[in-house]
């Protein structure tokens, strides 16, 4: 291997070595301790240590590095306690999860480094926010993100890149090319020559490099980063190596030939670098020596600091704790007002005005935006065009196209991009068009912005506006109720207003809170209800229901257009006296309110949009049987629509939703 000393002075080169030798020995101490069964499993980089080091050293420390596997030089680099690295790869209460996570699922915000999850291109996007909070602060940063040649073919490498390309964002797309994605060859993978060939086809710069030779990554990514920091655009680079071990120990490398590992172990980034310093006497055999026994000492401490550790004493109170962040001291003490029962908001304390739904929530986004100047709202068309039901309209001419962002149809990559932000302590809000499309960026919400805080303790300060619901003539794909996906998702929290000033209160409340929010906006609402809101800011506390109308025969539990259902049954019917009680929230439940309502009549009615089966209508129901039963004179009741796709049609769309068995549904339960 040819390596070019150029201006590196004998220091600079002692000090790449040293940083390539600490993980190469650590990675060969964790094989022993599997061998020797103290530890269960690992996934092993060497070979490919050239690429964590060389990038990781090319970046400023305050630069975030978004890792993978098999890159535990990004970690020693940036200097982070091997024995607290042990104690995480342990599972240990004094790693960086809390033993919550393995191996290198976790990330460090004093080290600024985000760690994966195991779907791998989500993370790609991460990147995008990260660099995008650098642009919009108006700092020579850029952001770094690993992805593997296996990588590239998801959907969420195309995503990313197109993004970063459409905005201009300073990130380093680092590619590590060994060739398999755990067993796949690369020939089973992509059909392009090289992947840096891909680079092309988003508008943006790559090179392809020895991914082996420390002084060629350095040196390439040193100049990478100056581009993307002077330019203000994204970078591909792929790095060619080879990992000399399985995905991980157990999957083995029977897959792969023989001729293979004999090529590259005569490419091995410590042994070639370490050959070179010796024969250009830049380091001596003594200094090499000093060196390898100075680190079996430091690691095989480290390693027993590690096995110290006492076993976890699981707290389910804590464990439930963390799910969700707290707000902050600052947070804390902003005044702004909370308003808990919308249907007696005092004119005395409030300059009330009537308001459509969807006026209401264009006036919390506007006075949020007042309230945060680091609040960013991206969606598709929501700049000039206002959005698909204008509700941000106008925002642009007072905000300006660097805080109210166009994107390009990639869900995932905008979901993605708004954790990022989270990550440097922005806010974001995100429109999903139609709530419908939040299925294209799925994995990103349940499985990133849900489980980062619970992982390590990372925010995720983002709302995504969900427009949902049928009863327009929309047909399957753009009427659906899915707030039911998320319920189940701990780490979120799933809200859906009813009426004007609860959908405003509720909206800056998602906002001001320091964890993923799930805005929930029926259409059908949008310009057919009008009320009284507040002109100055204030919240509604997400959380805790609101009672509609106390009554004596049934309780009916609902949320979104159902309110007005039941508001308009209960006026059609008025020899029955209805409970009526309007969640707000879905998740968390407030479920002091729906015990009270239960007592007060003793016959419950679960009514939503939603279909029957696995609707949120089945786990309230089977709250109040556990919980309620003794007070209970019926069954509880579910009254949803027909558990088909919502259909085009409007006489169909009638006959699906569950308003048409509303009274068939109340009827029965009167009778019981």
């Amino acid at each position: 291997m040819h390596f070019l000393q150029k201006n590196f002075t004998a220091h600079q080169l002692e000090h790449f070595y040293r940083s390539l030798l600490l993980p190469r020995m650590i990675e060969e101490k964790m094989l022993l301790l599997l061998r020797q069964g103290r530890i269960g499993k690992w996934f092993s980089g060497i070979g490919q240590e050239a690429i964590a080091v060389g990038a990781t050293l090319a970046l400023e420390k305050d630069e975030w590095i978004l890792p993978l596997h098999r890159n535990l030089g990004v970690f020693t680099t940036r200097g982070i306690s091997l024995s607290k690295l042990f104690m995480q790869w342990q599972g240990a209460k004094e790693g960086f999860s809390k033993g919550r996570e393995r191996s290198f699922h976790f990330g460090s915000t004093e080290h600024h480094i985000c760690g994966m999850i195991s779907h791998l291109g989500p993370q790609l996007a991460v990147a995008d926010g990260v660099a995008l909070a650098g642009k919009l602060r108006k700092e020579n940063k850029v952001s770094l993100v690993f992805c593997g040649e296996g990588g590239t073919s998801e959907g969420d490498f195309h995503e990313a890149l197109n993004v970063a390309a459409v905005w201009d964002l300073p990130v380093i797309f680092l590619v590590e090319n060994n060739g398999y994605a755990l067993s796949t060859p690369v020939n089973e993978q992509y059909r392009c020559e090289h992947i840096v060939d891909k680079a092309k086809g988003y508008g943006m710069e790559g090179v392809q490099i020895d991914g082996n030779n420390i002084l060629t990554v350095y040196d390439t990514l040193k100049g990478v980063r100056e581009y993307c920091i002077e330019r203000q655009k994204p970078y591909l680079v792929e790095c060619l190596t080879f990992r000399m071990r399985g995905h991980e120990e157990a999957s083995g490398t029977k897959y792969v030939p023989d001729e293979l590992f004999e090529l590259w172990e005569q490419k091995d980034p410590v042994k070639t670098f370490e050959h070179w310093l010796l024969q250009e006497n830049i380091l001596t055999t003594i200094e090499i020596e000093s060196a390898k026994t100075e680190f079996k000492k430091y690691i095989d401490s480290e390693i027993e600091k590690g096995f110290a550790v006492n076993a976890i004493t699981p707290s389910s109170a804590e464990e439930v704790k963390d799910v969700y962040a707290g707000l902050t001291e600052v947070e804390s003490n902003r005044s702004i007002p909370v308003i808990t029962d919308s249907n007696n908001i005092h004119p005395s304390l409030f300059s009330l005005h009537e308001k459509r739904f969807l006026d209401s929530i264009s006036e919390g986004i506007y006075q949020s935006m007042l309230l945060w100047d680091n609040l960013v709202l991206m969606g598709q068309d929501i700049a000039g065009y206002g959005g698909a039901f204008k509700i941000t309209e106008g925002l642009v001419n007072k905000f300006g196209k660097e805080r109210v962002r166009n994107t390009p149809l990639c869900e995932s990559a905008i979901i993605g991009a708004a954790l990022g932000l989270s990550l440097e302590g922005f806010k974001s809000i995100v429109e999903m068009q139609f709530a419908d499309f939040i299925s294209s960026g799925f994995n990103q919400v349940v499985n990133n912005l849900a489980k980062i805080h619970y992982r390590w303790g990372q925010r995720a300060d983002v709302v995504i506006r969900m427009p949902a619901g049928a009863g327009v003539g929309a047909g399957p794909f753009h009427s659906q109720s899915n707030e039911a996906w998320f319920v189940h998702t701990p780490g979120l929290k799933v809200v859906y207003p009813s009426n004007p000033a609860d959908a405003k209160g509720l909206l800056i409340a998602a906002v001001n809170d320091p964890n993923p929010v799930l805005f929930f906006e029926h259409k059908g609402l949008y310009r057919s209800i009008t009320g009284p809101v507040p002109e100055e800011a204030y919240e509604i506390p997400i959380g805790k229901a609101r009672l509609v109308e106390e009554g004596e025969d049934i309780s009916v539990v609902t949320y979104g257009a159902g309110v007005h259902w039941a508001m308009e049954y209960a006026l059609q019917h008025p020899q029955v006296s209805f409970d009526i009680l309007d969640l707000r929230t879905l998740l968390p439940l407030d479920h002091e309110a729906i015990r009270s309502s239960v007592s007060r009549t003793g016959r419950v009615l679960i009514l939503h949009e939603d279909t029957l089966t696995g609707g949120i209508g089945a786990e309230i129901s089977a709250w109040i049987a556990e919980h309620c039963f003794s007070i209970l004179d019926a069954p509880v009741m579910r009254c949803a629509s027909l558990d088909t796709p919502v259909p085009f049609n409007i006489e169909l769309e009638k006959n699906f939703l569950a308003k048409a068995r509303l009274h068939e549904c109340v009827q029965q339960l009167l009778k019981y």
